[in-house]
């Protein structure tokens, strides 16, 4: 007997092995995806400029990197004894000026050259309400605590989405026109907006998204939409498996989530080293009751002979 739906999704024609490189931008959950990535040793960089939320914002972020739109002093703003951008996330946000333009430049130049290189880049939308500044009429990533009475609410409008996840495509492929897309929508309930309100932003994104994806249905090949969210929704369909806030996947969903990824866009051929890996990452983190035990120096003998052998056989990864 089944005692749950299962979602179907259907393995990509362009699978992740330890050749590809992985970019990873959007919501807290495109973060959580990359540090199953990281703890895999796959080569990934994961939001250059903080979590973001929204598609407009993904997409004027994605702007700046391929136009190498660089940071002035007129983007950045003081508030709070910290200088901050509207465009990014405040965990950039620096109490010196100079500091943060240095790091948000740095960020830029670096990100251009990764996603000239990248295989992949796995895009991940939370919300499709924004908060639009009174000041420029600009929509912001982030109101780094600034009153609200300087921003207008609003929800975007499936149109206003497809158009900013077309732009972000045909942005990327000016720079990557070989790159891979792996799109989603966060299981990340965004609750502070209402529950109606939440079905209500998630269901534009699908829409949207989906309707992108129609478009290139000659590329589907380059273009995937991965349902981390219908996964959570309706196969992870219990409190058990979210965090204390009843909002975020706890590990065990997380976990799972990664395995269903894992299952349709990792190559086969990758799967063993994935097992190697996570032998000698499980072995790192063992504490033993005797160090000194001759026991444990055969252990750690052991443990250094496999991530000599891991290492040798791809140069990139380092424990």
């Amino acid at each position: 007997m089944q005692f749950r739906t299962q979602i179907p999704i259907s393995k990509t024609n362009n699978p992740i092995d330890y050749n590809a490189k992985i970019i990873s931008i959007g919501s807290c959950f495109a973060e959580n995806m990359a540090e199953k990535f990281d703890y895999f040793k796959f080569q990934n960089a994961a939001n250059p400029f903080g979590i973001i939320f929204n598609p407009v914002s993904i997409e004027k972020i994605i702007s700046r990197i391929v136009k190498e739109e660089f940071y002035t002093e007129k983007d950045v703003f003081f508030y709070n004894e910290r200088w901050h951008s509207y465009e990014v996330h405040s965990d950039l946000s620096n109490p010196d000026r100079q500091e943060l333009l240095e790091t948000l430049n740095k960020a830029i130049s670096e990100t251009y050259k990764y996603l000239k290189e990248a295989t992949h880049i796995i895009i991940t939308y939370g919300t499709s309400w924004i908060y639009r500044n009174t000041e420029n009429d600009a929509i912001v990533a982030n109101c780094h605590k600034v009153p609200q009475k300087q921003f207008l609410k609003e929800l975007l409008s499936v149109d206003v989405i497809e158009k900013s996840v077309q732009n972000t495509i045909d942005l990327v492929q000016v720079l990557n026109p070989d790159i891979n897309f792996i799109f989603t929508v966060s299981p990340v309930r965004h609750i502070k907006d209402g529950f109606v309100e939440n079905q209500l932003s998630k269901s534009h994104l699908f829409a949207a998204v989906h309707e992108v994806l129609k478009t290139h249905n000659s590329q589907l090949t380059t273009h995937n939409y991965f349902p981390s969210y219908e996964i959570m929704m309706d196969e992870l369909r219990d409190y058990r498996f979210y965090a204390e806030d009843m909002l975020h996947p706890n590990q065990v969903a997380i976990d799972y989530i990664w395995q269903k990824f894992s299952e349709n866009y990792m190559a086969e051929s990758s799967i063993a080293t994935m097992q190697e890996i996570a032998e000698i990452q499980k072995s790192l983190r063992h504490r033993s009751f005797n160090p000194e035990s001759e026991q444990h120096q055969k252990f750690l003998a052991k443990l250094q002979e496999k991530i000599k052998l891991v290492e040798a056989n791809w140069t990139h990864i380092k424990f």
